[in-house]
């Protein structure tokens, strides 16, 4: 098996070019028939190179063997699912989120570049609600949203809050490890998927005998994950979590309808009382195209909303979520478009951006029928 790509620039010395293009670098991508190229404020750019001008099927497939390396869990997935994700570090530069598949045939390759240092709840300009989350004892917290919608840095601020405030033992399972979070008040142990355990759901199970305070799943994928989550809440567990889902009431949608109709009203019970916040993340492009800006939904647990979710509300149950967050401000909950709103007023994003990442566009349109944009 090859130890690098060949060509005349190293290929980690063409990774840390690429990265180095821009601080707003958010990933690299090598596809055949096209130079190596960046992700830069959402939009594509080529990084010419000396012996990476184009990339070929046998370049790529040399990268993709490069990062696999002798990881056989990534070989097999590979082979049997047709793409795998492993993980990449430049020791001292930066570390990366992996995922090579197959396309047409060939190999193809995306890096998410990952910060070497966590960042930071100020940096990120998170919902002041969200520094409650380190104080709770128990309970579920869910950051939802699309892929690459900074889901998993805010789950880093969070348990770097924790790790700062709270003399606790903290486990992270994750696929594959992004931040590295060193001891500081908390004790951190981050097992990564492949490597240090089977699966989500074996690794939480595990966790359960592993005395920690805080849990951390990278992503709740399945029944059986989602299951042993709303165990560990309820046994006097913290745990934070990911779904890839586009809004706090879809959220709670997609956590129900993964179990039997006859287990519903039990799940809505168990989740009703477990949930502490679902924070729903979108990243919408600056106005002055300096980059994104991430306007966050926050759905909490106060007795409104945990009424919503044990007794549903049919085709209402969305609307009444909703409702319940548009009227929370005191209890530091908001809706998309009340963020979306104020970043419209304030002109760091366009109206016609803004209108576009709305969940109710033709509300919104309303509300800003004064703005003179």
């Amino acid at each position: 098996m090859s130890s690098a790509p060949p060509a005349q620039v190293p290929f980690p010395n063409l990774v840390a070019m690429m990265v180095r293009r821009s601080d707003r670098v958010s990933d690299l991508i090598f596809s055949p028939g096209r130079p190596p190229q960046v992700e830069l404020l959402g939009k594509l750019e080529p990084v010419p190179a000396p012996g990476w001008e184009m990339l070929t099927p046998e370049v790529t497939a040399a990268i993709a063997r490069h990062l696999v390396g002798d990881n056989a869990t990534a070989q097999k997935a590979l082979v049997d699912d047709g793409a795998a994700d492993v993980a990449y570090s430049i020791p001292g530069f930066s570390r990366f989120r992996v995922n090579v598949f197959f396309q047409r045939g060939t190999h193809a390759i995306v890096m998410r570049v990952i910060p070497m240092r966590v960042p930071t709840f100020d940096e990120l300009k998170l919902p002041p609600a969200l520094r409650d989350i380190p104080g709770l004892k128990n309970g579920i917290v869910l950051v939802t949203g699309p892929t690459g919608s900074g889901k998993s840095s805010t789950l880093a601020a969070v348990v770097d809050l924790i790790n700062d405030t709270h003399a606790v033992h903290v486990v992270t399972i994750e696929d594959p490890i992004e931040f590295i979070h060193g001891h500081k008040k908390a004790t951190i142990h981050q097992r990564e998927l492949h490597r240090d355990c089977p699966s989500f759901s074996r690794a939480l199970r595990s966790a359960l005998r592993q005395a920690p305070k805080v849990i951390l799943v990278g992503e709740m994928r399945d029944k059986e994950t989602i299951e042993i989550a709303l165990e560990a809440s309820e046994t006097g567990h913290l745990v934070l979590s990911t779904l890839h889902t586009t809004d706090a009431a879809k959220t709670v949608d997609r956590i129900i309808g993964v179990f039997p109709k006859s287990e519903e009203q039990v799940i809505r019970t168990r989740l009703a009382s477990s949930f502490q916040f679902i924070a729903s993340q979108r990243l919408l492009p600056r106005a002055d195209g300096t980059g994104r800006v991430a306007a966050v939904e926050v759905l909490r647990s106060n007795s409104r909303t945990r009424d919503y979710i044990e007794k549903g509300g049919g085709d209402n149950e969305g609307k009444s979520l909703l409702d319940a967050m548009r009227d929370g401000g005191n209890d530091g909950m908001q809706t998309f478009d009340q963020v979306i709103e104020q970043l419209v007023r304030r002109r760091v994003v366009t109206l016609a951006v803004g209108l576009s990442y709305a969940t109710n566009a033709g509300n919104l349109r309303i509300e800003l029928a004064d703005f003179q944009g």
